[in-house]
């Protein structure tokens, strides 16, 4: 059996940034767009998936996780280019 996790990055309109770990990245997704979940990307209101990674092992996902939240901003910012260079929210082209 193939296992899926993902390491994603959320948005709020004024530019917050929230890294996550997730075995559904869809249902995770649209967790966050509903406001669900009582925490940090509720209370700033990241609703835009503007980045994710895919590995086989929980733990990678993990360590990376891990070793993006540690990032400064900027280093985000550069990483986030590499896949979404607009910050459009890739939900929309994902999900439907």
């Amino acid at each position: 059996m193939k296992y899926q996790f993902f390491v994603y990055i959320m948005a709020s309109p004024s530019g917050t940034l929230y890294i996550g770990m997730t075995n559904n990245l869809t249902r995770r997704v649209q967790e966050h767009k509903s406001s669900e979940i009582d925490g940090f990307s509720k209370k700033y209101g990241c609703t835009k998936l503007i980045y994710f990674e895919e590995t086989q092992y929980v733990y990678n996902a993990l360590s990376r996780e891990k070793e993006l939240k540690k990032w400064n901003r900027k280093k985000k910012e550069e990483l986030i280019k590499t896949l979404n260079p607009h910050w459009n929210d890739l939900a929309i082209e994902l999900f439907n």
